[in-house]
């Protein structure tokens, strides 16, 4: 049996969720709910915040001008997740998405962009980004929607890193080329996956790193990936040893 409800609509929304307390759809769910899925007044979906969990809900008050959104029984309660930052250096537009969208399927508790020597993104749309991780949430039955940081360059990132947080970097040179055994020598608590720009760290970056008594290495093994696959990659060996993946 599936853990989730997979074949309802799931919706997020901003407001608090209390049940038979109404919360207004805005004008895009509205016209996405009523024109595009055509429901209508007494239809069902899902919904979620971030917060309260997620509500089974019941389509109200409909009109031309919106509907409203009536909880009406909650079908699976708020849960932490695991606390993984996902700190990278930004790509370009299509790819900037997908990276986002899969950090989000991932667990990644908070986004953060960090600008490096080789960053090819010179900007970094933080209102897009936000809706990746909204359509990724809502799409993957995830209750926890992951923060999203301000950009700020790769040394004042490290020099204001809080070292509680062991910080964990990708490099074919890794001294430990397993990298479930690098990554299973590692204690419990906050974690951090680090994936650098197309282009690698510059030589100044990769010492900088290297020099940090809260950095790992880890090895990717003997294959170049572009930066998103990497993403996709780490995320999936630093869960099977020490996120919610792990026995």
């Amino acid at each position: 049996m599936a853990i989730h409800d997979h074949t309802s609509q799931r919706l997020f929304v901003e407001a608090d969720l209390v049940a038979g307390q109404p919360v207004a759809a805005d004008a895009n769910q509205s016209n996405y709910l009523l024109r595009v899925l055509r429901l209508g007044k007494g239809d069902a979906l899902l919904i979620f915040n971030g917060r309260d969990g997620e509500w089974l809900c019941e389509l109200r008050d409909v009109s031309k001008r919106g509907c409203n959104l009536v909880p009406v029984q909650q079908s699976r309660v708020q849960i932490a997740g695991p606390d993984i930052h996902y700190v990278f250096a930004p790509l370009k537009r299509a790819r900037l998405d997908y990276t986002v969208q899969k950090a989000v399927e991932m667990g990644a508790a908070r986004l953060v962009p960090v600008l490096t020597r080789h960053t090819v993104a010179e900007r970094v749309n933080l209102e897009r980004m936000r809706a990746n991780t909204i359509e990724a949430a809502e799409q993957c039955g995830i209750l926890v929607l992951p923060g999203i940081s301000e950009p700020q360059k790769f040394d004042k990132l490290i020099a204001g890193w809080d070292s509680a947080r062991r910080l964990i970097f990708c490099d074919e040179a890794a001294p430990v080329s397993d990298p479930i055994a690098a990554l299973s020598a590692l204690g419990s608590g906050p974690l951090a996956v680090l994936i650098g720009p197309e282009g690698g760290f510059a030589p100044e970056e990769r010492d900088l790193l290297y020099a940090q008594p809260f950095a790992t290495v880890i090895s990717l093994g003997p294959r170049i990936m572009r930066a998103d696959t990497a993403a996709v990659a780490a995320f999936a060996l630093v869960n099977a040893t020490l996120g919610d993946w792990a026995p």
